[in-house]
């Protein structure tokens, strides 16, 4: 994989895989939090007072093709945050320059900040002497004029609780702390095997990598189903931080991973729970408008060369997320603050 180097841009300076064949996924870089924020209990940061959440001051770099980039997304259509924080939106495809603006391309932007060509620019421009992969989501502060975080559950938190005012005033979290910290587990508990094991499968480069990735990947997702049998939510009847998490995994998963990444045990629609759980999702406000399914296919089956080398993209399959689920009768309101969160 591509990455920067002292502030210099290499290719194939990044190994993906360890030496046994599994894949290994680089951390993150800039972890700043800010002013306002409720950093979770696990993270040993504090919020920055140099970061003030103020309306227009701050800018979101994406992709509509990342899971991780589209967690942001979700919390920004869910609370209401367009007018607060705009976005830049790169191109699906990604090459040896890495992520790139091409604003004539349907759906895309350019960097409406700095009017970069490439992503790793505003990288450069943040950390001159940065060594890391250029990834989505970015949280850019325009009067600081830096990145603040990387991180994608990070910025997902930020969002949620610092710039909580400024939007619908609806919160992703529970109020109480130990609700909240359930929150927390869930998303740590599904992250492993659900939300980075699709990766483990599809770039693993050994059977016994690939195998011991697909039996995670589906157990969880067996666990999962069930437990979505009589609970409308991961944590509850509430919807949650867990939920964003888990969706952006579950809305690629029958069109790209399934195939492209050979988790093909089951589809997501052959589930009897997630499958309506998905579909429950999808259709709440806010949701629907974030799902570009023409630049997740894009993306995956034509960026991976190693994966895909031929860069076809699958066409399949027709998936009506629309169709009725009656999960609302596991619970009326999603966003109720006196909505129960289940401990385990």
């Amino acid at each position: 994989m591509n990455k920067l180097v002292n502030g210099e841009w290499r290719v194939d300076a990044h190994e993906s895989t360890d030496d046994s064949g599994a894949f290994t996924r680089q951390t993150t870089t800039f972890r700043n939090w800010v002013a306002g924020s409720e950093v979770p209990s696990h993270v040993d940061a504090e919020p920055d007072d140099r970061f003030q959440p103020e309306p227009g001051r701050y800018h979101l770099y994406v992709s509509y093709a990342c899971p991780w980039a589209h967690r942001a997304l979700l919390a920004r259509s869910m609370l209401d945050l367009e007018d607060v924080i705009d976005v830049s939106v790169v191109d699906p495809w990604r090459g040896d320059d890495g992520w790139q603006f091409t604003p004539e391309k349907a759906g895309c932007t350019r960097d409406r900040v700095h009017d970069s060509d490439y992503l790793r620019e505003l990288y450069v421009r943040a950390d001159p002497e940065a060594t890391c992969r250029v990834t989505v989501p970015v949280l850019y502060d325009t009067v600081e004029d830096t990145i603040v975080n990387n991180e994608s559950r990070e910025i997902l938190r930020m969002l949620d609780t610092a710039f909580g005012d400024l939007g619908n005033g609806r919160r992703l979290l529970p109020e109480d702390e130990a609700a909240v910290d359930r929150v927390d587990e869930i998303i740590t508990e599904i992250y492993e095997p659900i939300n980075n094991g699709v990766y483990r499968a599809g770039f693993a480069t050994s059977q016994e990598a690939y195998d011991e990735a697909i039996d995670d990947l589906f157990g969880a997702l067996d666990r999962w189903d069930e437990v979505l049998a009589d609970r409308r939510f991961l944590a509850g009847d509430r919807f949650t931080e867990a939920d964003v998490c888990m969706f952006t995994t579950l809305i690629r998963f029958d069109h790209v991973y399934h195939t492209h990444f050979m988790c093909n045990v089951r589809a997501i629609h052959e589930y009897e729970h997630l499958w309506g759980y998905l579909r429950d999702l999808y259709q709440l406000p806010g949701v629907a408008e974030t799902v570009e399914l023409d630049h997740i296919t894009e993306h995956y089956y034509t960026t991976h060369p190693d994966v895909n080398p031929s860069g076809v993209v699958a066409r399949g399959p027709d998936l009506d997320f629309e169709a009725s689920h009656d999960r609302d009768r596991l619970g009326e309101d999603p966003f109720a603050s006196a909505s129960s969160i289940e401990a385990e």
